[in-house]
Protein backbone atom coordinates (compact mmCIF):
# COMPACT_ATOMS: atom_id res chain seq x y z
CA UNK A 1 0.00 0.00 0.00
CA UNK A 2 1.68 3.16 -1.10
CA UNK A 3 2.45 6.22 1.49
CA UNK A 4 -0.06 8.74 0.58
CA UNK A 5 -0.36 10.05 3.70
CA UNK A 6 3.25 10.98 3.45
CA UNK A 7 3.04 13.57 0.23
CA UNK A 8 5.36 16.60 0.96
CA UNK A 9 3.09 18.84 -1.23
CA UNK A 10 0.03 18.04 0.62
CA UNK A 11 -1.28 20.80 2.76
CA UNK A 12 -4.31 20.73 5.19
CA UNK A 13 -7.83 22.81 6.10
CA UNK A 14 -7.21 22.32 9.63
CA UNK A 15 -4.63 26.05 10.52
CA UNK A 16 -0.63 24.31 11.08
CA UNK A 17 2.04 26.95 11.99
CA UNK A 18 5.42 25.79 9.85
CA UNK A 19 6.88 24.92 12.92
CA UNK A 20 4.35 22.78 13.98
CA UNK A 21 5.49 19.33 15.12
CA UNK A 22 2.25 18.12 13.57
CA UNK A 23 1.98 19.07 10.00
CA UNK A 24 -0.68 16.67 7.97
CA UNK A 25 2.27 14.73 6.80
CA UNK A 26 2.82 13.50 10.58
CA UNK A 27 -0.56 11.79 11.50
CA UNK A 28 0.78 9.87 15.11
CA UNK A 29 -1.38 8.10 17.08
CA UNK A 30 -2.69 9.13 20.91
CA UNK A 31 -5.44 8.47 23.27
CA UNK A 32 -7.04 11.46 24.79
CA UNK A 33 -10.15 12.44 27.55
CA UNK A 34 -12.75 14.71 25.68
CA UNK A 35 -14.19 17.85 27.13
CA UNK A 36 -17.22 14.97 27.74
CA UNK A 37 -15.25 12.73 29.47
CA UNK A 38 -14.88 10.15 27.10
CA UNK A 39 -12.03 8.53 26.08
CA UNK A 40 -11.02 8.35 22.72
CA UNK A 41 -8.26 7.11 19.97
CA UNK A 42 -7.12 10.06 18.31
CA UNK A 43 -4.62 12.06 15.99
CA UNK A 44 -3.35 15.43 15.38
CA UNK A 45 -3.18 18.11 12.92
CA UNK A 46 -1.48 21.10 13.95
CA UNK A 47 -3.23 22.43 17.32
CA UNK A 48 -6.43 20.04 16.59
CA UNK A 49 -6.93 16.89 17.95
CA UNK A 50 -8.70 14.71 16.16
CA UNK A 51 -11.42 11.85 17.49
CA UNK A 52 -11.32 8.81 14.96
CA UNK A 53 -13.78 6.98 17.19
CA UNK A 54 -16.09 9.97 15.86
CA UNK A 55 -14.90 9.45 12.60
CA UNK A 56 -15.31 5.85 12.40
CA UNK A 57 -18.69 6.39 13.44
CA UNK A 58 -19.52 8.92 11.16
CA UNK A 59 -18.45 6.39 8.35
CA UNK A 60 -15.32 8.59 7.49
CA UNK A 61 -13.36 4.66 6.88
CA UNK A 62 -15.65 2.88 5.08
CA UNK A 63 -14.29 0.50 2.80
CA UNK A 64 -11.35 -0.22 5.61
CA UNK A 65 -12.23 -3.06 7.62
CA UNK A 66 -12.24 -1.91 11.02
CA UNK A 67 -14.39 -3.04 13.96
CA UNK A 68 -16.99 -1.08 15.19
CA UNK A 69 -15.12 -0.40 18.25
CA UNK A 70 -11.58 -0.28 17.45
CA UNK A 71 -11.17 3.56 18.32
CA UNK A 72 -13.49 3.88 21.06
CA UNK A 73 -11.03 2.30 23.59
CA UNK A 74 -8.41 3.56 25.97
CA UNK A 75 -5.54 2.02 24.56
CA UNK A 76 -4.36 1.63 21.23
CA UNK A 77 -3.37 -2.23 21.65
CA UNK A 78 -5.68 -3.61 19.82
CA UNK A 79 -5.52 -0.90 16.57
CA UNK A 80 -1.51 -2.00 16.95
CA UNK A 81 -2.71 -5.62 16.77
CA UNK A 82 -4.33 -5.02 13.52
CA UNK A 83 -0.73 -4.57 11.65
CA UNK A 84 0.69 -2.44 8.96
CA UNK A 85 -1.87 -2.79 6.70
CA UNK A 86 -4.60 -1.17 8.62
CA UNK A 87 -2.01 1.61 10.25
CA UNK A 88 -1.37 2.58 6.79
CA UNK A 89 -5.03 2.61 5.56
CA UNK A 90 -6.42 4.94 8.50
CA UNK A 91 -3.25 7.49 8.14
CA UNK A 92 -3.67 7.75 4.32
CA UNK A 93 -7.38 7.83 5.17
CA UNK A 94 -7.31 11.00 7.55
CA UNK A 95 -4.42 12.98 4.74
CA UNK A 96 -7.45 12.57 2.67
CA UNK A 97 -10.29 13.79 5.15
CA UNK A 98 -8.06 16.76 6.03
CA UNK A 99 -6.68 17.55 2.70
CA UNK A 100 -6.91 21.17 1.36
CA UNK A 101 -8.43 19.83 -1.22
CA UNK A 102 -11.13 17.86 0.25
CA UNK A 103 -14.47 19.73 1.47
CA UNK A 104 -16.32 16.91 2.72
CA UNK A 105 -15.43 17.50 6.84
CA UNK A 106 -14.47 20.79 6.01
CA UNK A 107 -18.39 21.93 4.94
CA UNK A 108 -19.74 19.98 7.61
CA UNK A 109 -20.25 22.08 10.79
CA UNK A 110 -22.07 19.95 12.95
CA UNK A 111 -19.21 16.60 12.09
CA UNK A 112 -16.93 19.14 13.31
CA UNK A 113 -18.20 19.98 16.24
CA UNK A 114 -18.24 16.43 17.29
CA UNK A 115 -14.71 15.11 15.73
CA UNK A 116 -11.86 18.19 15.67
CA UNK A 117 -10.90 19.59 19.67
CA UNK A 118 -8.78 22.51 20.84
CA UNK A 119 -6.25 21.19 22.81
CA UNK A 120 -7.01 22.84 26.30
CA UNK A 121 -10.24 20.65 25.41
CA UNK A 122 -8.66 17.38 25.88
CA UNK A 123 -6.40 15.44 28.59
CA UNK A 124 -3.28 13.08 26.82
CA UNK A 125 -3.23 9.80 28.28
CA UNK A 126 -0.80 6.99 28.23
CA UNK A 127 -0.87 5.66 24.47
CA UNK A 128 -0.59 2.17 25.17
CA UNK A 129 -0.91 -0.27 27.94
CA UNK A 130 2.83 -1.83 28.29
CA UNK A 131 2.77 -5.60 28.74
CA UNK A 132 6.61 -5.56 28.69
CA UNK A 133 9.53 -3.45 28.96
CA UNK A 134 12.81 -3.58 27.54
CA UNK A 135 15.91 -1.05 27.87
CA UNK A 136 18.69 -1.39 25.38
CA UNK A 137 22.22 0.11 25.74
CA UNK A 138 22.99 1.22 22.40
CA UNK A 139 24.48 4.34 22.24
CA UNK A 140 28.61 3.34 21.89
CA UNK A 141 29.21 6.91 22.93
CA UNK A 142 26.88 6.63 25.85
CA UNK A 143 28.63 3.66 26.89
CA UNK A 144 32.36 4.53 26.65
CA UNK A 145 31.50 7.97 28.62
CA UNK A 146 29.90 5.60 31.49
CA UNK A 147 32.29 2.93 31.18
CA UNK A 148 35.25 5.12 31.12
CA UNK A 149 33.56 6.72 34.51
CA UNK A 150 33.62 3.59 36.64
CA UNK A 151 36.37 1.26 35.27
CA UNK A 152 39.03 3.85 33.09
CA UNK A 153 39.55 4.23 29.94
CA UNK A 154 40.80 0.87 28.86
CA UNK A 155 37.44 -1.45 30.27
CA UNK A 156 35.28 1.12 28.90
CA UNK A 157 33.89 -1.27 26.92
CA UNK A 158 32.55 -4.53 28.09
CA UNK A 159 33.85 -7.11 25.89
CA UNK A 160 30.10 -8.05 24.34
CA UNK A 161 29.26 -4.95 23.73
CA UNK A 162 30.51 -4.38 20.17
CA UNK A 163 28.71 -8.53 19.35
CA UNK A 164 25.19 -7.48 21.01
CA UNK A 165 22.79 -5.20 22.03
CA UNK A 166 23.34 -5.18 25.41
CA UNK A 167 19.98 -4.51 27.27
CA UNK A 168 17.72 -5.51 30.28
CA UNK A 169 14.42 -5.80 31.37
CA UNK A 170 12.65 -2.62 33.23
CA UNK A 171 9.32 -2.58 34.96
CA UNK A 172 6.20 -1.28 33.15
CA UNK A 173 4.22 -0.36 35.73
CA UNK A 174 5.86 2.72 36.86
CA UNK A 175 5.95 4.04 32.52
CA UNK A 176 3.72 7.37 32.74
CA UNK A 177 3.27 9.70 30.32
CA UNK A 178 4.27 13.60 30.24
CA UNK A 179 2.89 16.21 33.01
CA UNK A 180 2.69 13.25 35.82
CA UNK A 181 5.04 14.28 38.39
CA UNK A 182 7.44 11.74 39.78
CA UNK A 183 8.82 11.81 43.54
CA UNK A 184 12.75 11.28 44.07
CA UNK A 185 13.17 7.84 44.80
CA UNK A 186 14.96 6.15 48.21
CA UNK A 187 17.06 2.99 48.56
CA UNK A 188 20.55 2.06 49.76
CA UNK A 189 23.39 3.82 49.05
CA UNK A 190 27.48 3.00 49.33
CA UNK A 191 28.63 6.79 50.66
CA UNK A 192 32.26 7.14 49.33
CA UNK A 193 34.80 5.88 52.05
CA UNK A 194 31.77 3.89 53.60
CA UNK A 195 32.31 0.24 54.81
CA UNK A 196 28.04 -0.87 54.94
CA UNK A 197 25.27 0.80 53.22
CA UNK A 198 22.77 3.58 54.31
CA UNK A 199 19.13 4.29 53.37
CA UNK A 200 17.47 7.42 51.96
CA UNK A 201 16.77 9.27 49.57
CA UNK A 202 18.22 9.37 45.82
CA UNK A 203 20.80 12.46 46.19
CA UNK A 204 21.67 11.93 42.05
CA UNK A 205 18.40 11.51 40.33
CA UNK A 206 19.56 11.36 36.54
CA UNK A 207 17.42 11.60 33.13
CA UNK A 208 18.18 9.69 30.58
CA UNK A 209 17.58 11.12 26.50
CA UNK A 210 16.02 8.39 24.80
CA UNK A 211 13.93 7.54 22.48
CA UNK A 212 11.37 3.88 22.51
CA UNK A 213 9.70 1.74 20.02
CA UNK A 214 6.52 0.31 20.12
CA UNK A 215 5.87 -3.07 18.95
CA UNK A 216 2.34 -5.15 17.67
CA UNK A 217 2.21 -9.04 17.60
CA UNK A 218 5.61 -10.21 16.05
CA UNK A 219 5.99 -14.13 17.00
CA UNK A 220 5.35 -17.19 18.63
CA UNK A 221 7.11 -18.31 21.54
CA UNK A 222 9.91 -20.03 19.94
CA UNK A 223 9.91 -18.11 16.53
CA UNK A 224 12.64 -15.71 16.19
CA UNK A 225 11.85 -12.64 13.77
CA UNK A 226 14.54 -12.60 11.52
CA UNK A 227 16.04 -8.99 11.37
CA UNK A 228 14.79 -8.30 7.44
CA UNK A 229 11.35 -8.66 8.88
CA UNK A 230 12.22 -6.52 12.20
CA UNK A 231 10.30 -3.14 11.07
CA UNK A 232 7.09 -4.54 10.01
CA UNK A 233 6.67 -5.54 13.88
CA UNK A 234 7.51 -1.87 14.86
CA UNK A 235 4.67 0.79 15.12
CA UNK A 236 5.87 3.83 15.98
CA UNK A 237 8.63 5.63 18.39
CA UNK A 238 7.74 8.39 21.34
CA UNK A 239 10.32 10.21 23.33
CA UNK A 240 11.37 8.34 26.47
CA UNK A 241 13.06 9.88 29.96
CA UNK A 242 14.01 6.96 31.49
CA UNK A 243 14.60 8.40 34.93
CA UNK A 244 17.73 6.86 37.06
CA UNK A 245 18.81 7.10 40.66
CA UNK A 246 22.32 7.16 40.19
CA UNK A 247 23.78 6.16 43.75
CA UNK A 248 21.52 3.79 44.02
CA UNK A 249 22.29 2.13 40.62
CA UNK A 250 25.75 2.14 41.42
CA UNK A 251 25.63 0.15 44.55
CA UNK A 252 23.09 -2.37 43.66
CA UNK A 253 23.79 -3.38 39.99
CA UNK A 254 26.59 -6.26 40.19
CA UNK A 255 25.91 -8.52 39.28
CA UNK A 256 22.14 -8.67 38.03
CA UNK A 257 22.13 -4.92 36.80
CA UNK A 258 19.75 -2.15 37.15
CA UNK A 259 16.90 -2.66 39.61
CA UNK A 260 15.46 0.08 41.80
CA UNK A 261 17.63 2.56 40.58
CA UNK A 262 15.86 2.28 37.35
CA UNK A 263 12.31 1.11 38.19
CA UNK A 264 10.90 4.29 39.86
CA UNK A 265 9.34 5.78 36.83
CA UNK A 266 9.96 6.54 33.07
CA UNK A 267 8.37 9.49 30.66
CA UNK A 268 6.65 8.95 27.40
CA UNK A 269 5.43 11.44 25.07
CA UNK A 270 2.07 10.95 24.46
CA UNK A 271 1.74 11.01 20.58
CA UNK A 272 3.49 7.51 18.60
CA UNK A 273 4.69 8.49 15.86
CA UNK A 274 4.61 5.85 13.09
CA UNK A 275 7.58 4.60 11.37
CA UNK A 276 5.69 5.26 8.15
CA UNK A 277 5.44 8.91 8.99
CA UNK A 278 9.40 8.95 9.46
CA UNK A 279 10.37 7.13 6.17
CA UNK A 280 11.94 10.29 4.28
CA UNK A 281 14.09 10.71 7.42
CA UNK A 282 15.72 7.72 7.02
CA UNK A 283 19.93 7.30 7.32
CA UNK A 284 22.65 5.23 7.30
CA UNK A 285 23.53 3.55 10.83
CA UNK A 286 27.11 4.06 12.37
CA UNK A 287 29.99 1.47 10.96
CA UNK A 288 29.72 -1.37 13.11
CA UNK A 289 33.24 -2.95 13.97
CA UNK A 290 33.59 -6.04 14.07
CA UNK A 291 30.64 -6.95 11.30
CA UNK A 292 27.97 -8.30 13.73
CA UNK A 293 26.88 -12.22 13.37
CA UNK A 294 25.07 -12.96 10.47
CA UNK A 295 21.40 -13.41 12.59
CA UNK A 296 22.40 -9.02 13.25
CA UNK A 297 23.20 -8.01 9.70
CA UNK A 298 21.22 -5.30 8.39
CA UNK A 299 21.09 -3.95 4.81
CA UNK A 300 20.44 -0.16 3.63
CA UNK A 301 19.18 2.89 5.89
CA UNK A 302 17.59 1.93 9.01
CA UNK A 303 18.62 4.23 11.34
CA UNK A 304 16.45 7.90 11.26
CA UNK A 305 18.22 11.40 11.76
CA UNK A 306 15.57 12.55 14.77
CA UNK A 307 16.39 15.55 16.33
CA UNK A 308 16.76 15.37 20.07
CA UNK A 309 17.12 17.79 23.10
CA UNK A 310 16.31 18.01 26.85
CA UNK A 311 16.20 20.95 29.07
CA UNK A 312 15.49 21.73 32.74
CA UNK A 313 13.59 23.84 34.01
CA UNK A 314 13.81 25.12 37.53
CA UNK A 315 10.63 26.03 40.19
CA UNK A 316 9.01 29.35 39.03
CA UNK A 317 12.14 29.87 36.34
CA UNK A 318 13.08 29.85 32.15
CA UNK A 319 14.24 26.56 31.17
CA UNK A 320 17.57 26.13 30.11
CA UNK A 321 18.23 23.37 27.18
CA UNK A 322 21.12 21.32 28.73
CA UNK A 323 21.99 19.10 25.76
CA UNK A 324 21.18 18.31 21.93
CA UNK A 325 21.52 14.73 20.52
CA UNK A 326 20.24 12.41 17.84
CA UNK A 327 18.70 9.42 17.20
CA UNK A 328 21.38 8.48 14.48
CA UNK A 329 24.03 8.05 16.86
CA UNK A 330 22.77 4.78 17.88
CA UNK A 331 25.30 2.23 17.00
CA UNK A 332 22.44 -0.57 17.25
CA UNK A 333 19.71 0.05 15.55
CA UNK A 334 15.96 -1.14 16.23
CA UNK A 335 15.91 -3.92 13.66
CA UNK A 336 18.97 -5.62 15.32
CA UNK A 337 17.59 -4.96 18.76
CA UNK A 338 13.99 -6.52 18.04
CA UNK A 339 15.73 -9.43 16.04
CA UNK A 340 18.21 -10.29 19.23
CA UNK A 341 15.21 -9.53 21.62
CA UNK A 342 13.62 -12.66 19.88
CA UNK A 343 16.23 -14.74 18.29
CA UNK A 344 16.07 -17.26 21.58
CA UNK A 345 11.97 -17.81 20.93
CA UNK A 346 11.20 -14.34 23.17
CA UNK A 347 7.38 -13.69 22.06
CA UNK A 348 6.50 -9.77 21.99
CA UNK A 349 3.41 -8.66 21.91
CA UNK A 350 1.12 -5.25 20.60
CA UNK A 351 1.84 -2.45 23.26
CA UNK A 352 5.46 -3.90 24.02
CA UNK A 353 8.28 -0.82 24.64
CA UNK A 354 11.95 -0.78 23.94
CA UNK A 355 14.13 1.98 24.98
CA UNK A 356 17.10 2.66 23.25
CA UNK A 357 19.11 3.61 25.75
CA UNK A 358 20.57 7.13 26.68
CA UNK A 359 21.56 8.72 23.42
CA UNK A 360 24.55 10.60 23.33
CA UNK A 361 26.53 12.32 20.75
CA UNK A 362 30.85 12.50 20.66
CA UNK A 363 30.48 16.05 21.85
CA UNK A 364 29.82 17.30 25.59
CA UNK A 365 26.66 18.94 24.77
CA UNK A 366 25.07 16.30 23.13
CA UNK A 367 25.89 14.03 26.39
CA UNK A 368 22.23 12.45 27.05
CA UNK A 369 22.47 12.76 30.40
CA UNK A 370 23.37 14.48 33.90
CA UNK A 371 25.97 11.74 34.74
CA UNK A 372 27.92 12.58 31.46
CA UNK A 373 27.18 16.31 31.22
CA UNK A 374 28.55 17.44 34.36
CA UNK A 375 31.18 14.13 34.51
CA UNK A 376 29.52 12.76 38.04
CA UNK A 377 29.23 15.89 39.11
CA UNK A 378 32.82 17.51 38.94
CA UNK A 379 31.39 19.79 36.29
CA UNK A 380 28.18 21.70 37.06
CA UNK A 381 25.62 23.20 34.90
CA UNK A 382 24.91 26.73 35.28
CA UNK A 383 21.35 27.33 34.25
CA UNK A 384 19.68 30.70 33.25
CA UNK A 385 18.78 31.80 36.93
CA UNK A 386 22.03 31.31 37.55
CA UNK A 387 22.03 28.35 39.71
CA UNK A 388 24.15 25.11 38.94
CA UNK A 389 23.08 21.69 38.51
CA UNK A 390 25.22 18.18 39.37
CA UNK A 391 22.15 16.10 39.15
CA UNK A 392 18.25 16.97 39.16
CA UNK A 393 16.82 18.96 42.29
CA UNK A 394 13.75 18.53 43.88
CA UNK A 395 11.14 20.82 42.12
CA UNK A 396 12.86 20.97 38.77
CA UNK A 397 10.94 20.11 35.86
CA UNK A 398 13.11 17.92 32.86
CA UNK A 399 11.71 18.93 29.47
CA UNK A 400 12.68 16.73 26.39
CA UNK A 401 11.68 17.31 22.54
CA UNK A 402 12.91 15.38 19.43
CA UNK A 403 11.78 15.96 15.78
CA UNK A 404 12.36 15.52 12.18
CA UNK A 405 13.12 18.39 9.51
CA UNK A 406 14.30 18.37 5.91
CA UNK A 407 13.43 20.81 3.34
CA UNK A 408 10.03 18.87 2.54
CA UNK A 409 8.84 19.07 6.04
CA UNK A 410 9.19 18.70 9.73
CA UNK A 411 7.72 15.82 11.63
CA UNK A 412 8.18 15.59 15.50
CA UNK A 413 6.67 13.91 18.29
CA UNK A 414 5.81 16.89 21.04
CA UNK A 415 7.57 17.00 24.19
CA UNK A 416 7.31 15.03 27.71
CA UNK A 417 7.73 17.32 30.82
CA UNK A 418 7.84 15.78 33.98
CA UNK A 419 8.79 17.55 37.42
CA UNK A 420 10.82 15.74 39.98
CA UNK A 421 9.00 16.21 43.55
CA UNK A 422 10.26 15.54 47.09
CA UNK A 423 10.18 12.30 48.46
CA UNK A 424 6.75 10.99 48.81
CA UNK A 425 5.61 11.89 52.41
CA UNK A 426 2.38 10.12 52.93
CA UNK A 427 -0.77 11.67 54.55
CA UNK A 428 -1.44 10.58 58.22
CA UNK A 429 -4.99 9.30 58.84
CA UNK A 430 -7.09 11.19 61.11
Amino acid sequence: MPLSANNPNRTSWLYVNKYSDFPIQNIPFGVFLTREDIITIGTRIGDTAIDLGALHQLGYFDGIPLTDDIFIQDTLNDFIADGRKTWRAVRNRVAEIFDANNETLKNNTKHKEIICFRLDEIEMQMPVQVGDYTDFYSSKEHATNVGTMFRGEDNALMPNWLHLPVGYHGRSSSIITTHIPIHRPQGQTMPEGADKPVFGPSKLVDFELEMAFITTDANDLGEPIPIEEAEEYIFGLVVFNDWSARDIQKWEYVPLGPFLGKNFASSISPWIVTLDALEPFRVESPKQNPKPLEYLQTKGKKSFDIHLEAGIIPKGGKETTVCKSNFKYMYWNMAQQLAHHTVNGCPVNSGDMMGSGTISGPTEDSFGSMLELTWKGSKPLKLKDGTERKFINDYDTVVMRAYCENDDVRIGFGQVKTQLLPVFNPKKKK
